[in-house]
This record gives structure tokens, C-alpha cells and sequence, in this order.
């Protein structure tokens, strides 16, 4: 009988699919220095970030046969090593989409209109609201402003469907895409879809030319994508969101760019470390902070259950 540790937990529509199956499927939280002498009764282990599967925890597993990533990054894993084992490697990279591409451009709205910083001053004891009012009363509309996203997967073009409907020219790179078409389906009208045809352009272009610059690749050999150099180069007073991996801005640049004015913000979902940002950041008034949220909605909780169990279910009918 096949055992499943879901180590960092599974919605319940995924665990049902799963026991339909007639899987065992254990939800009981196992700390990580306990998976060695735990996770060899299993045959396959659920995980999202905060579970560790290294190369240690692999050899000590023989009858491990799949891995599976709740969510799309896959940095707590080793990947390879695993794959080299004949250990399935899986992860849920549409689930989580269209919950990151909104939370990317909640924080483009925060920033345009100052909403992160008049939730904290208004809540103040002495708050003068009508200081606050006239401070805030110069705002920035969306609509004709400039979008580049980095990284042009599914996410990118999710964040370019919900710009383009605030009116937003999107320029987006991606090493991998030339040229795609996002498709827009509009709700409660089955007739009436939509199809526009969008080219991908350099990177180089995306940071000299952008007002708004979201990131939707991962960085690459602990290489940030953007640093002191690329934002030397962008235009003045830009807004950067980083809702991808940490690591993928350059943390000190980005303060410097903030205490220089060549950032008027940022809007941030991922630290370099996590669970622990540095408090600048923390304390800044012009990031608007979430704590690593971009995948948790209701929604996509269960079409993340609902992805790992079918590919589960698939790998191992399969592969007996």
C-alpha cells in the first residue's frame, strides 16, 4: 500500500482525491530533524517551502519513488540528485498563477496610491488626516504608464493580462519567449474571448524604459537579476515589486536606489531571509511588505491539492 507523508500539509479536496486511490495519506507535521529517522516508511513526501529534501534525507529513503512541490520553485529540493535516484520530481506551475499575478499587481496599486502608508498613519493616535490628505492627493494613475515584467511564463503573462485591463503598456522579457498570445476570456460571456499577439523584447530595453518593473524569474547561480548596475540604468522614480524568489533584487542596492530617489518604491513578497528580513526593509516606508503570500489564496490551495494529487496518482498508476 502506498503511504504519503503531506509533511507540510495538503487541502482537502487533494487528500480525498489521494484516499480515493486508496493511498494512506498522513498530514501529521514531522520536524526536519526527525524526516531521517521518519520519512523511510514512505513512499512519496508532499512538501511546500519549509520542508527540506536534500541528498542526506534522499539516500536515507529507499523506497522513496516521488517528491512532491506544492507551489512552483523548487530551491528546497535537490532536484537532480533525486531524478538521478529514479525519484519523481514534481511541482503545481499553473496552480498558483493568477493568485501571484494579482498579489504583483495589488502591490503596483499600493505604491500608486500610497495605500500601504496611509493604513499605518491614519491608524495612528495623533493622526492628522487632513495633513495626510493633502500629502497623499498625488497619486499615480496606471492607466498610460509603463509595466516591464521580467520573466514571461505563465505568471508574467497573467501580470500582463490584469496591466493590460488598467490600460498599461506591457514590455516583457524573457530569455525563453519571443513571441506568445494571451488569451482573454471574459466572464460570464462564453462568446466573447479575445486573443492578442504580444513579442517579447530585451532586457536592456525592459530597464531603461519601464515606470513599473515586476519580477517573474527566478535568479539564476545566486546571481541577483537586478542590482546597483540595472538600476543605475532605469528611469527616475520607479517602482520595483519582487514577488518571485529572494535574492532576485539586490537587497542593498535596492535601499540604496530607495535612499537616493532613484527608487520611489517597492512592493515586496520575498527576503533574502525568510522568516527574518532585515529591518530596514521592514521599517521602510516606501516597500510595501507582504510575508511570502504570493500562492496563498483559498483558490489556489486547492488547485494545488488538486494538481499534486492528480500527478501523483498519474506518476505512480504509471510507474507500479
Amino acid at each position: 500500500m502506498i503511504k504519503i507523508l503531506a509533511n507540510d500539509g495538503i487541502e482537502a479536496d487533494g487528500k480525498m482525491l489521494l484516499e480515493e486511490a486508496e493511498y494512506v495519506v498522513e498530514t501529521n507535521k514531522v520536524a526536519q530533524a526527525d524526516l531521517m529517522k521518519v520519512l523511510p516508511q514512505y513512499d512519496v513526501i508532499i512538501v511546500r517551502s519549509a520542508t527540506q529534501v536534500r541528498k542526506e534525507l534522499i539516500d536515507a529513503c529507499p523506497n522513496l519513488k516521488v517528491i512532491a512541490r506544492g507551489g512552483v520553485g523548487m530551491d528546497n529540493i535537490d532536484v537532480d540528485y533525486a531524478r538521478s535516484k529514479g525519484i519523481a520530481v514534481i511541482n503545481t506551475p499553473a496552480a498558483s498563477t493568477r493568485s501571484v499575478a494579482e498579489l504583483a499587481m495589488s502591490h503596483i496599486y499600493a505604491l500608486s496610491r500610497n495605500i500601504h502608508r496611509s493604513k499605518k498613519e491614519m491608524s495612528t493616535a495623533d493622526a492628522d488626516f487632513k495633513g495626510l490628505k493633502s500629502g497623499y492627493s498625488k497619486g499615480t494613475e496606471l492607466a498610460g504608464k509603463t509595466l516591464g515584467i521580467i520573466g514571461f511564463g505563465r505568471i508574467g503573462q497573467e501580470v500582463a493580462k490584469l496591466a493590460m485591463g488598467s490600460n498599461m503598456r506591457i514590455l516583457p522579457y524573457d530569455p525563453y519567449v519571443e513571441e506568445t498570445e494571451l488569451k482573454f476570456n471574459i466572464f460570464g460571456n462564453d462568446n466573447l474571448n479575445l486573443a492578442v499577439k504580444v513579442n517579447t523584447v530585451d532586457k536592456e530595453y525592459v530597464i531603461k524604459n519601464s515606470d513599473f518593473i515586476t519580477l517573474h524569474l527566478p535568479f539564476a547561480d545566486g546571481k541577483p537579476i537586478i542590482g546597483a548596475e540595472e538600476i543605475a540604468k532605469m528611469k527616475n522614480g520607479v517602482v520595483l515589486i519582487n514577488t518571485a524568489r529572494g535574492g532576485a533584487i539586490n537587497e542593498d542596492a535596492l535601499m540604496e536606489g530607495l535612499a537616493s530617489g532613484k527608487i520611489y518604491g517597492a512592493g515586496l513578497d520575498v527576503f533574502d531571509n525568510e522568516p527574518h528580513p532585515r529591518r530596514d526593509i521592514l521599517d521602510h516606508p516606501m516597500i510595501s511588505l507582504t510575508p511570502h503570500i504570493g500562492g496563498s489564496t483559498k483558490e489556489a490551495q486547492m488547485k494545488i491539492g488538486i494538481e499534486l494529487a492528480d500527478s501523483i496518482i498519474t506518476y505512480l498508476e504509471a510507474n507500479p
